[in-house]
Order: C-alpha cells, then sequence, then structure tokens
C-alpha cells in the first residue's frame, strides 16, 4: 500500500515473492482504478521499485496479475502502461457486459445467502447516502461484484472483473459531467436488481441487469468529450 515498505525478494522464499508482488498489484490496482494512473499513463518498474524498496522482480509479477486483470497491458519497446480506449471499444465492451453480467448473475443467485442480501441493502444504503464520486463508484463495484460472488464459473467470474476494468475510468469520467442529477435512476435500478436478486428471480434480475448496463453504454455514448479527454 501506499508508503508501505516490502523487503527485496532476493534471498527469500517463494511465499514472501508472492506476498511482496501482491502487495504492489494491490497498490498498483487501487491507483488505476481510481484515477491516480490515467489510460495511457506509462508505469514505470524502476519507479516502483524504489518507492517500495524492492527488486524489480515482485514488481514485474504485479505487472503480470494486473495485465491478467485487463488493468494494464505491455509493448515490447515501450514498457507497461494502463490501456486506453477509443469510443467505439468502449462501445462494444459495455455490449459484452450487457450479454455476459446476467449470466454471471444468474450462475450468482441460487449460492447467494440471507447474509449477502443484507450486505447488498447496507451498501446500496451507504451508495443512496454519498455525494462522493470515488466512493460511490467504488461501493457501486462492490455491489455488483457481490451480486456475481456465487457465480462457480471462474472463467466467467474473471471476464466479468476484466471488463469492468477495462471500463472504469470512462465511467468515472461520465460520472464527474453528468453530476449527481441522475443519481435517482441508478438507485431506482439497484433497488429492482436487489428485489429481483432476493426473490431469486434470475429472469427479472437478468432483464434489470440488463438494462441498467445498456443505459449507462447509451449514456456514455452521448458524450464523446469523455473519450477525447482520455484521448489527449
Amino acid at each position: 500500500m501506499p508508503g508501505q515498505v516490502i523487503g527485496t525478494t532476493t534471498g527469500n522464499s517463494g511465499n514472501n515473492g508472492d506476498a511482496a508482488s501482491q502487495r504492489v498489484a494491490d497498490y498498483l490496482r487501487e491507483a488505476i482504478l481510481s484515477g491516480q494512473i490515467a489510460p495511457g499513463e506509462r508505469i514505470r518498474q524502476e519507479g516502483i521499485a524504489e518507492r517500495f524498496g524492492a527488486s524489480r522482480l515482485p514488481v514485474r509479477e504485479a505487472l503480470r496479475i494486473l495485465e491478467a486483470e485487463g488493468l494494464t497491458e505491455h509493448h515490447r519497446h515501450r514498457g507497461a502502461r494502463v490501456p486506453k480506449l477509443d469510443m467505439h471499444e468502449v462501445d462494444v465492451i459495455y455490449q459484452m457486459r450487457e450479454r455476459i453480467e446476467p449470466l454471471a448473475l444468474t450462475e450468482s443467485i441460487p449460492h447467494l445467502t440471507e447474509d449477502d442480501f443484507r450486505r447488498l441493502q447496507e451498501i446500496q444504503r451507504r451508495i443512496e447516502s454519498n455525494t462522493d464520486i470515488g466512493e460511490f463508484l467504488a461501493l457501486d463495484r462492490e455491489l455488483h461484484l457481490l451480486t456475481y460472488s456465487g457465480c462457480g464459473i471462474d472463467q466467467l467470474s474473471s471476464m466479468v472483473v476484466r471488463l469492468w476494468n477495462s471500463t472504469q475510468h470512462y465511467r468515472r469520467a461520465y460520472m464527474h459531467l453528468s453530476g449527481p442529477a441522475r443519481r435517482w435512476v441508478v438507485n431506482a435500478e439497484h433497488r429492482l436488481l436487489l428485489d429481483a436478486i432476493e426473490r431469486r428471480d434470475a429472469v427479472d434480475a437478468e432483464r434489470y441487469l440488463s438494462g441498467h448496463i445498456r443505459r449507462t453504454r447509451i449514456e456514455l455514448s452521448q458524450h464523446p468529450e469523455v473519450f477525447a479527454e482520455a484521448l489527449a
């Protein structure tokens, strides 16, 4: 985490090396998802290694972890950077989400517990009482990923997370543009979705979720300035 020193992996056991890589990955993941590292920005291994007091080995392993999650990409002569997408690419990824996430939700619903339902309601209450965009995005992500947590198909779950990661920056930029005026729509859609999940009605849940993602995709398409800023 920021400011936390990680010892070099030289001479340490494999477990220590794995722990160091994971700490670096956790730090970089948070920095990317929060927008501290923007699309197109290079991630300099030497700078990260120096920050953590580590060798480059755990940094390279952390970057491999994040690449698998869709948060970084590697170019042979330019090193690692955060992927930068254009408007059409984001639109297609949202269409993928419209199709894939309802399937993950259907796989998940039978395995969600009463404790999960209570957590979902609490997260939604926090979303409704929140005015900070950064916190809203974090809570919204927590809510949706929790609804998929019962999915036992690892390939499907990992794909869902990868697609979420790919579009995080553009949704954040859109939220800054739209402000709080459209929050009531998000909250109404969330409430419908949670009701269907608690009733274990996969048909309704799929329909509400698909519409929820589709609306965001359409509203994003009406703001090309989001993508012009990202591509600048």
